[in-house]
C-alpha cells in the first residue's frame, strides 16, 4: 500500500503534471521552453544530490536504533507538506516550484530508502523477486487511478463544478498529498519497529550514522559481486530516472499537446500493472538477470526512438512501450539488490544504494540539460542516455549472483 501511496506523487508530480505546470506557468517568464526544460533538469540534480547526502546517515541510524518506520514516516510527511506547497506557486516563481519540487523529491526518494529495506523483513529470498514486482504493480495502480482522476478535473474542470484554468491543477497537487498521507497508515500502523536501547543522545546517534557510513564505504570492497552490481545498476538506474522525470517536458518542448501528454503516461501507468507482475514471473521462470537484460534491451530502443520523434502517436507509442518495462525493470533491480547485501545492515546498505545512485542520478538529467543548452535542442540529450544503458548492460554481464549471495550470507551470519 505505500506504493500505491507515494506513486501519487512519481506519476502526478514528477512525470505528468508538474513538468508541465512548470514549463507554462512557473517558467513562463523565461525565455523559451528549451530553457525551462534545461532549469527543470538542473532542479532534478540538486534534488538527487540533497537525498544523496542525507539518506545514508539516516539508514545508518535507522539500523543501528531499529528505527525504519519513524525515518520513514518522517520522509512521507516532507513530501507531503511539498506538494501541498505546489497550490501557492504561480506565473514565474520557477524559483518557488524548484525548491518544493527538491523538498518533495527529498520526502519520495529519502523514504524510499527506507521503505526498500523492509523487502527483507517481508520475505523471504526466494520470493523477493514477485513480492517486489507487486509493490511496484500496486503503485502503478495508485498513481495511475489518481493520474486519471487529476487528468479529468485539468481536461475537464466542469464535470467536478471547477472554474476553468487552474483550479484542476492546483486540486490536483493537493490530491497527491491526501493521497500520499491516508494510503500511508496502513503501512504505518501495520509495521512496528524493533526499537533497540542504546541508551545514546540524537547528536550520537548522527555521530554513530556517520561512523557506519564510512564504514560502508571501507566494507563495500568485502562485497565484489555486490560492487560490481552497484556499478552497473547506476548506469541503468539513471538513465531510467532520467526518462521518468524528463520525458513530458521533452514532450512538450518538441510541441506536443498536453493532453496528449498526460493521456500517454497514464496509459504507461495501466499498461505496467500486468508487465510489472510479469516480469516477476519471467524473472521466477528465466532468472533475474535475464529478465533485467530483456527490460534494458528494450529501453535502449526508446531512447533511439525518442530522438527521432516528431508525431504524437510515436509519443503514445514509446509510452506503451515503456510501460512494459518501467516497472519490471525497478522491481528486478531492487530484488537482485536485496539478496547481495548483508542481513543485518539492510537499512545501511540501502542508504548506501540511495547515496549513490542518487550521486550517479545527477548525472543523467545534467548531462540532459547540458547537452539541450549547448546545442539549443534536448534532442541529442536525449540520444545522450544511450551510454547510461549501454554501460549498465555492459557491467551486469560480469555480476556473479550466486557468488554474491553466498558473499551477503557468510557476512551476515
Amino acid at each position: 500500500m505505500y506504493d500505491w501511496a507515494n506513486s501519487a506523487f512519481a506519476t502526478t508530480m514528477m512525470a505528468a503534471v508538474l513538468p508541465i505546470f512548470y514549463s507554462e506557468v512557473a517558467a513562463s517568464t523565461l525565455a523559451d521552453a528549451q530553457q525551462a526544460t534545461s532549469y527543470w533538469g538542473i532542479t532534478q540534480s540538486i534534488a538527487m544530490l540533497l537525498v544523496a547526502v542525507l539518506t545514508p546517515i539516516l539508514g545508518a541510524v535507522a539500523d543501528y536504533s531499529g528505527r525504519k518506520t519513524i525515518f520513514l514516516r518522517l520522509f512521507a510527511y516532507i513530501g507531503v507538506a511539498a506538494s501541498i506547497g505546489f497550490v501557492f506557486v504561480g506565473n514565474g516563481d520557477y524559483v518557488l516550484a524548484s525548491l518544493l519540487f527538491i523538498a518533495g523529491t527529498i520526502g519520495y526518494s529519502g523514504g524510499n530508502a527506507f521503505y526498500d529495506a523492509m523487502l527483507n523483513d517481508v520475505a523471504p529470498p526466494g520470493e523477493r523477486d514477485y513480492v517486489s514486482s507487486r509493490g511496484y504493480a500496486y503503485g502503478y495502480i495508485g498513481g495511475g487511478l489518481l493520474l486519471v482522476v487529476n487528468l479529468l478535473m485539468i481536461q475537464k474542470p466542469a464535470w467536478f463544478g471547477l472554474p476553468e484554468g487552474l483550479a484542476g491543477t492546483y486540486i490536483s497537487f493537493a490530491s497527491v498529498a491526501v493521497w500520499w498521507f491516508v494510503f500511508s497508515l496502513p503501512l504505518f500502523r501495520a509495521m512496528k519497529d524493533k526499537a533497540i536501547a542504546r541508551g545514546h543522545t540524537a547528536w550520537q546517534y548522527i555521530w554513530i550514522g556517520f561512523s557506519r557510513l564510512a564504514a560502508t564505504f571501507r566494507r563495500i570492497r568485502n562485497y565484489p559481486e555486490l560492487l560490481k552490481y552497484l556499478l552497473a545498476y547506476w548506469c541503468f538506474n539513471d538513465g531510467i530516472n532520467t526518462i521518468i522525470t524528463m520525458a513530458t517536458i521533452y514532450g512538450k518542448e518538441i510541441g506536443l499537446g498536453t493532453t496528449h501528454l498526460i493521456a500517454a503516461l497514464v496509459i504507461t501507468q495501466f499498461i505496467g500493472i500486468p508487465f510489472t507482475l510479469l516480469f516477476g514471473k519471467i524473472a521466477v521462470r528465466l532468472g533475474s538477470k535475464p529478465s533485467l537484460y530483456i527490460s534494458l534491451g528494450i529501453y535502449v530502443l526508446v531512447v533511439l526512438f525518442g530522438y527521432f520523434m516528431t508525431e504524437t502517436w510515436q509519443f503514445y507509442a514509446l509510452a506503451v512501450v515503456v510501460g512494459m518495462v518501467q516497472g519490471g525493470s525497478q522491481a528486478i533491480a531492487r530484488s537482485i539488490y536485496s539478496r547481495l547485501v548483508p542481513t543485518d545492515r539492510t537499512s545501511e546498505f540501502y542508504g548506501f544504494l540511495s547515496v549513490s545512485s542518487k550521486f550517479s542520478a545527477i548525472a543523467g538529467p545534467f548531462v540532459f540539460s547540458v547537452v539541450g543548452a549547448l546545442t539549443g535542442s534536448s534532442r541529442l540529450g536525449i540520444l545522450a542516455l544511450l551510454v547510461f544503458f549501454v554501460a549498465g548492460i555492459a557491467l551486469l554481464v560480469k555480476v556473479n549472483l550466486a557468488k554474491g549471495a553466498a558473499e551477503a550470507a557468510a557476512a551476515g551470519s
